[in-house]
C-alpha cells in the first residue's frame, strides 16, 4: 500500500474551511433548535434510530411517502424499508457516531462537516496541478458555491457524501492509489441509486481522456450496470417505489401507463429522440440560469472545460431529462452531484491556463463572482426550501411575512414542554416541523394521519397527536401549502377531540392530544379561543 503523504494547507485555505463549518454549523443547528428542520430531516433521523436499535433502514416516515400509501391509500408501516424508495447503505457507515449521539442533530453537524472535509480534499487535488494560491481559490469558490451552500443548510440528506467520495476518488485516480479509488467507488454507488450516473462521468472521462482506458471502461461497466441491476431486481425486492412513483414522477414523460422500469424509461428516451432534445432544454430561460449558477463560483471556467462537460455532464443530464421544480432548483440537494465534475474539469483547464490567474482584472471578477454567488446562496437559504436564514430575511414581502430570532424562540419555549410530556416509546402524529425532534420512536407520522400498521401488522391509532398551528398561521398568509395544512389540521383536530382524543396541552398556537382521555378545561378552552380567531 503507497504510502499517503502528510497534507499541508495553506493558513487561507484552513481559514477558509473553518470559517465555513463554524458559520453553517451556528445556522444548521439554530435552524433545528428553532423547529425548522422538517421531515426528511426527521426521516433520516428515525433510519438511523431504527438501524441502531437493529431494524435497518425502516421507517414509519417513509412508508408515508411511498406509493402504497399515496397511491393506494394503504395506511403507513412502521417496518417499511426505506430501501426500495432510495438505495442508501453507506449511511450505515455515520452509525457508529450516531450510536453515540443518537440525535438529528447529530445529523446536521455530519452534514456540515462531511461538506466542510469535501473542501479540503478539493484542495488537495488541485494542488496536482496548481500552485497554492489558485487552488485555495478553487476550494474557496466551492464554500460559497450556491450548489453546495443551500444543500448544506438544509435538512440532512444522502448527497451530502458525494462530493466527499468523488474528490477523494478523483484525487486517488491523479495518485494511482488504485485500492482507494476502487473502495471510493463502492462508497459512491452505496450512496444511494443514482449516484453511479456521476460515477459513470468519471469513466466516459478517463476513457476519453486516455489516462485510463481500461480502468474508465470497468468504471462505466460497473456503474451503468448497478444502476439497472439495483433498480430493476434488487429495489423491487422491497417495494415498488421506484417504479410506479419515483420513476413516473421523474421521467413519466418518457413512459407509456402509470409505471416503468429504469430500463422502460432508456427505452422511451432513445426511441424518441425529438421528445429527449425537448426536455433537454427545456424550459430554455430555467435551464440556462441554472447553468450560469453551477458556474459562477468559477468565474464561468465549466462552461469552456471539456472536463467539465464530461465528469458534469452526466449528473447534469439526468437533471435536464427529468421533470418538476426541483430539478432546476440549484439549492436544493440534486445541484450538489453536479458540483465535483465542474470542479474537477475547472482545474484541468487552469493547469493549461494558468496565466490568466496573473491578471489582477480576471482575479477581481473571480472575487466578484465569489461575491455574488455567496449573496445568492444567503437569499435562496432563506426561502421556504430550507429557511435557514429565516431571522434575517422575510419569506415574503407582500403579504409581510417575517418571524424575529426572539419570537421564534419565544414560541419554542412554549412547545418544547408540551413535546416533553409525550413518552419516548409512544406512537405519535406530528406537523411537519415538529417530526424531527420526535423521530427517535418506531411509530410516528405527519398529520392529519392518525393511523399506522404495527410490528403484529395491527392498524392501530396513536396515543398522541401534536400541532404546530402557530408556525401554519405565520406562513398561510403568503404560502398555499401551509395554508392547506392549517385547513386539514384545523378540520382533523375538531374531529379527534368529537371522537377519542383529548386536549391535554394548549400554548402558543401548539396544541397536544391524547388518545383515550378527557380533554383537560383550561386546554380545551384555550383552544376555542384559537378557534375563534383563526
Amino acid at each position: 500500500m503507497p504510502k499517503v503523504p502528510v497534507i499541508k494547507l495553506r493558513k487561507r485555505h484552513a481559514i477558509a474551511c473553518i470559517v465555513f463549518w463554524l458559520l453553517a454549523l451556528i445556522l444548521v443547528l439554530n435552524r433545528h433548535y428553532s423547529f425548522y428542520s422538517s421531515y426528511d430531516q426527521g426521516i433520516f433521523n428515525q433510519v438511523f434510530w431504527n438501524s441502531l436499535h437493529g431494524r435497518f433502514l425502516e421507517s414509519s416516515l417513509s412508508s408515508q411517502l411511498s406509493t402504497n400509501v399515496v397511491h393506494q391509500g394503504e395506511v403507513p408501516t412502521v417496518y417499511y424499508h426505506r430501501l426500495g424508495q432510495h438505495f442508501t447503505p453507506a449511511l450505515l457507515l455515520w452509525l457508529p457516531l450516531y450510536a453515540l449521539f443518537p440525535s438529528p442533530a447529530t445529523l446536521s453537524v455530519l452534514q456540515v462537516t462531511l461538506v466542510a472535509a469535501a473542501g479540503l480534499v478539493l484542495y488537495v487535488l488541485a494542488r496536482q496541478y496548481l500552485a497554492p494560491p489558485l487552488a485555495g481559490t478553487i476550494a474557496v469558490s466551492f464554500y460559497g458555491a450556491n450548489a453546495i451552500v443551500g444543500p448544506t443548510l438544509s435538512n440532512f440528506h444522502d448527497i451530502s457524501q458525494i462530493p466527499l467520495f468523488m474528490f477523494g476518488l478523483l484525487l486517488a485516480m491523479e495518485k494511482r492509489w488504485w485500492w482507494l479509488f476502487w473502495v471510493l467507488a463502492v462508497l459512491i454507488l452505496a450512496v444511494r441509486e443514482d449516484a453511479g450516473v456521476g460515477l459513470f462521468g468519471v469513466g466516459v472521462y478517463m476513457v476519453l481522456s486516455k489516462r485510463y482506458p481500461r480502468a474508465g471502461l470497468a468504471v462505466c461497466t460497473i456503474s451503468f450496470g448497478y444502476i439497472l441491476l439495483l433498480t430493476n431486481l434488487i429495489m423491487p425486492l422491497f417495494s415498488e417505489d421506484i417504479s410506479q412513483r419515483f420513476m413516473m414522477e421523474r421521467f413519466g414523460q418518457y413512459a407509456q401507463g402509470d409505471e416503468a422500469s429504469t430500463l422502460e424509461i432508456i427505452w422511451g428516451m432513445v426511441s424518441n429522440p425529438w421528445r429527449l432534445v425537448v426536455e433537454l432544454v427545456s424550459p430554455p430561460g430555467r435551464t440556462m440560469s441554472y447553468l450560469l449558477g453551477q458556474w459562477l463560483p468559477l468565474a464561468f471556467v465549466p462552461a469552456v472545460a471539456p472536463a467539465s462537460w464530461i465528469v458534469g455532464g452526466f449528473p447534469l443530464l439526468k437533471l435536464f431529462l427529468g421533470k418538476g421544480q426541483s430539478v432546476l432548483a440549484i439549492n436544493i440537494r440534486y445541484a450538489m452531484t453536479v458540483v465535483p465534475g465542474l470542479f474537477y474539469g475547472a482545474i484541468l483547464w487552469w493547469s493549461g491556463h494558468a496565466e490568466w490567474f496573473k491578471k489582477a482584472w480576471f482575479r477581481r471578477f473571480w472575487i466578484l463572482c465569489i461575491c455574488l454567488t455567496l449573496f445568492f446562496s444567503f437569499t435562496s437559504s432563506s426561502s421556504a426550501l430550507n429557511r435557514a436564514f429565516y431571522f434575517l430575511l422575510p419569506d415574503s414581502f407582500d403579504p409581510w411575512v417575517h418571524i424575529s430570532l426572539p419570537r421564534q424562540w419565544h414560541h419554542v419555549t412554549q412547545l418544547r414542554p408540551l413535546v416533553a410530556q409525550i413518552p419516548p416509546d409512544a406512537s405519535v402524529s406530528a406537523t411537519t416541523y415538529i417530526i424531527p425532534h420526535l423521530s427517535n420512536r418506531r411509530a410516528i407520522i405527519r398529520l392529519p394521519a392518525l393511523q399506522f400498521r404495527n410490528d403484529e401488522q395491527q392498524v392501530m391509532k396513536v396515543d398522541y397527536a401534536i400541532a404546530d398551528l402557530w408556525q401554519l398561521q405565520q406562513y398561510q398568509v403568503a404560502f398555499k401549502p401551509e395554508r392547506n395544512d392549517l385547513q386539514a389540521i384545523v378540520a382533523g383536530i375538531q374531529q379527534m377531540t368529537d371522537e377519542e382524543y383529548g386536549i391535554i396541552g394548549f400554548q402558543d398556537g401548539v396544541i397536544l392530544l391524547q388518545k383515550g382521555v378527557t380533554s383537560k378545561p383550561e386546554a380545551a378552552a384555550a383552544w376555542s379561543v384559537f378557534l375563534k380567531g383563526a
